[in-house]
């Protein structure tokens, strides 16, 4: 099947599938053979009834994590910069809790989510250009939950030192980077760093799902702290200009009015495996510059999610194939509709087929030693108790710090063994199966860490 086909059926699809879920607003853009298809559906703001177009803006969230990279990899392609260099050559004064840890920390380990300090530390550190500054200044009593390079961890934090660490090789603020650096070569016209340059488009407002009967209702905030620009607070953009952004990347770094963006060798380095994802149920999958990389039936796949309030971004390219997808909602359950209108257009597309999401085995295997396992783990966002109940482990997720201020609420579910030390919940936990892995051992023969994307140290047990 070729791009025009999609096109036909792209627009009703959308619309349908959008409606079934509740979804208030979306866009999606796909590109192959080097046409680019758009549609959009629905209200910008449930409060306003602005309808959605395919120039909207949304925001992306952590798939800035990529553009972020993009940037760092740019100072590498010019020799001001060493991957493999100690953040400290560029940063001298950056330091964590741990003074070992702090001086061990390399470019590359940030990239890769694998420096191994403690991640989403929240702070408010204002709105003007100093905001990322004074953040990565504050992080002194941050503690190292693993020395550097040992394990993949998800951090935020570590993409705010990125950003820094822009800002002060280019002696610009970060936002300006980006403007100066990836929106004007790629020729960009539907994006946006911040709310004050948003609002001169048509923007979408984040939704909340409070009350199932009611339905999403705009978010009280659009944003979250300055600080967090870096790694996915605050840029937004139309689904086409997203995906513009990655066809710079399938491209060998050449952005499609002929300007180079990165080195050939930047860009294939990005999407290079660098570090194994922890299993969690589907596809192996690897974390490379920036980019996670996922071997799907078919092929590999590049790809970033991003949330924010009431919003959410899906990123996805087939290099193969020359295939990119961008799926833009400003809702923060917008999961069905991914699966369905992007496992579609790769399947048609690429010729890869996504993995289903992780469902418990019909006949698990049962856990002989459930004291490995058991015991109260913590991070910056939950903390988690795993008990044995009868032979069966329990988990008991309860936010912290900014899970805690969004209303995040706890929640308790059965796990059973999906393979090895990976397990799933036995029902389904805010509309989908809950996957959690187990990490590492101490000298007792216990789980280290309880991993869900971030690393959660074991506190007692």
């Amino acid at each position: 099947m070729d791009i025009q086909s999609v096109a036909k059926w792209l627009p009703d699809r959308l619309a349908e599938l959008a409606a079934a879920h509740r979804v208030p607003g979306t866009a999606v853009a796909v590109s192959a053979g080097g046409e680019l298809v758009e549609a959009a559906y629905g209200v910008l703001n449930t409060g306003t009834g602005v309808g959605v177009t395919t120039d909207s803006l949304f925001q992306i969230g952590s798939v800035t994590k990529v553009w972020t990279a993009s940037l760092v990899m740019q100072l590498v392609d010019e020799g001001r910069l060493d991957p493999d260099a100690p953040v400290r050559r560029y940063l001298p004064q950056f330091r964590v809790a741990d003074e070992q840890g702090s001086a061990r920390i390399t470019v590359r380990h940030l990239l890769t989510h694998t420096a191994g300090f403690e991640d989403d530390v929240l702070r408010d550190t204002g709105r003007g250009d100093e905001a990322i500054a004074r953040y990565v200044d504050g992080l002194t009593d941050v503690p190292q939950l693993f020395p550097p390079g040992d394990l993949f961890s998800y951090a935020n934090s570590g993409f705010v030192v990125l950003g820094r660490l822009v800002e002060v090789l280019r002696e610009q603020p970060y936002a300006a980077a980006l403007r100066d650096h990836l929106f004007a070569p790629l020729g960009l016209r539907h994006a946006a760093t911040d709310a004050y340059e948003a609002i001169l488009h048509r923007t979408a407002v984040g939704h909340l799902d409070r009350d199932p009967d009611a339905g999403p209702e705009p978010a009280p905030v659009w944003g979250l702290m300055a600080w967090g620009a870096p790694a996915g607070a605050m840029l937004a953009m139309s689904a086409g200009d997203l995906v513009r952004f990655a066809r710079m990347h399938l491209g060998g770094g050449v952005a499609d009015n002929g300007t180079r963006v990165l080195s050939a060798a930047s860009a294939t380095a990005m999407r290079t495996p660098y570090v194994p994802l922890p299993y969690r149920g589907g596809a192996p999958g690897a974390q490379g510059l920036g980019w996670q990389i996922h071997d799907w039936d078919g092929g590999t796949v590049l790809a970033h999610d991003g949330d924010t309030v009431g919003q959410c971004a899906y990123l996805r390219c087939v290099p193969a194939a020359g295939v990119a997808v961008a799926l833009l909602a400003n809702t923060g359950s917008a999961a069905p509709l991914y699966r369905s209108i992007v496992g579609e257009v790769l399947r048609d597309l690429a010729g890869v087929r996504m993995p289903p999401p992780a469902a418990p085995p019909r006949e698990p295997v049962p856990v002989a030693d459930t004291r490995r396992y058991t015991g109260r783990y913590g991070n910056q966002m939950f903390h988690y108790g795993v008990s044995d109940e009868d032979g069966h482990l329990w988990v008991t997720g309860t936010p912290q710090g900014v899970a805690a201020q969004f209303g995040t609420p706890v929640e308790r579910y059965e796990i059973v063994r999906l393979d090895g030390d990976a397990f799933v919940s036995a029902e389904p936990v805010g509309g989908q199966h809950a996957t959690v892995a187990f990490v590492g051992a101490d000298a007792d023969g216990r789980a280290r860490f309880l991993h869900q994307g971030r690393a959660a140290r074991r506190l007692s047990g």
